[in-house]
Parts: structure tokens; C-alpha cells; sequence
């Protein structure tokens, strides 16, 4: 996703939200718990299901699964929005301490947290 369309998206979100006055009901907050209620939507559609069947979802279960990620992103953008963060640039910081955490030399086909493989 290009920055642009990620720049349309937020402000299509904020004319969304301001045509609804619904920016009242906005805390972070309340953000973050929407945030994980929606991650859990995604989840429950997984749920009980075979981790192979995991990587084929077709029909009503890709247009749930679609549909979840796209509140979760835009509870993820609106969370962002309220403290004045990018969310690229949170993913990019993160992405970077996750390197140093796990040093692919070390992990590589590993499924160990980063406490465990160093007591190696």
C-alpha cells in the first residue's frame, strides 16, 4: 500500500467519523479495546479449524476474514491518529528491535522467544 493510499484512507476515515460526530466516543481507550475485539473476530474465524485448512479460506470466510482486517486497520489508524504517531514508522522502529532481538543467525527456524534461544 502506497503512502498516498494510505494518507486517502485516513482522511476518508476522519470525514467518516466527523460526519457521525463519533470522535466523542473515540479514546484511546475505547480504540484499544475495539482493536482487540476485532482481533478476536478475526481469530474466532479460525478457530477449531486445521492449520492447513488456515492457508485455503475461500467464500464466506475470505469476505469475513477481509472484512476483519479492515476494522482492525482502521481501529489500528484511528489509535495511531490519536497520539499523533505513523504507522509505518512504528511497524519500521519495531522491525528493527525485533532484528536485534532475533538475529537471524541465531533464530533461523526457531520458534523461541528471545529470552530462551540466548540462554543457548
Amino acid at each position: 500500500m502506497s503512502i498516498d493510499r494510505i494518507n486517502d484512507l485516513r482522511e476518508k476515515l476522519k470525514e467518516f467519523v466527523a460526519e457521525r460526530d463519533w470522535d466523542q466516543f473515540h479514546s484511546p481507550k475505547n480504540l484499544a479495546m475495539g482493536l482487540n475485539i476485532e482481533s478476536a473476530e478475526l481469530m474466532e474465524i479460525f478457530l477449531w479449524m486445521p492449520d492447513e485448512e488456515s492457508y485455503h479460506l475461500n467464500g464466506a470466510k475470505l469476505d469475513n476474514f477481509k472484512e476483519e482486517l479492515g476494522d482492525i486497520y482502521i481501529y489500528l489508524i484511528h489509535l495511531a491518529e490519536k497520539y499523533g504517531l505513523d504507522l509505518i514508522d512504528c511497524a519500521e522502529q519495531k522491525l528493527m528491535q525485533n532484528a536485534a532481538k532475533y538475529p537471524a543467525e541465531k533464530v533461523k527456524g526457531s520458534s523461541k522467544k528471545y529470552n530462551e534461544y540466548s540462554q543457548e
